[in-house]
């Protein structure tokens, strides 16, 4: 017997946006910790390209400004 399936196809997953892109923020701040919270995991771990939708540039940024902002004491390395 076979399983019955859905007369729906499935959807394709919509591609996210850039954040920064859609903002037009060319550099990112390593103060701005709301921005930067938004792209890490509550266990203070950045997250992925395919999870947040940030090009590879804003990626790249948002990692050394992350780890700039974890380096002065603003950011946690790990959370308790």
């Amino acid at each position: 017997m076979e399983k019955e399936r859905n007369a729906r196809p499935a959807k394709k997953p919509r591609k996210k946006v850039c954040m920064f892109c859609a903002d037009r923020i060319e550099k990112i701040d390593y103060k701005d910790l709301a921005k930067l919270r938004k792209c890490m995991t509550e266990r203070a771990k950045i997250l992925p390209r395919r999870v947040t939708g940030t090009c590879a540039y804003h990626q790249r940024e948002l990692t050394v400004a992350i780890k700039r902002a974890r380096h002065i004491a603003l950011l946690p390395y790990i959370s308790d």
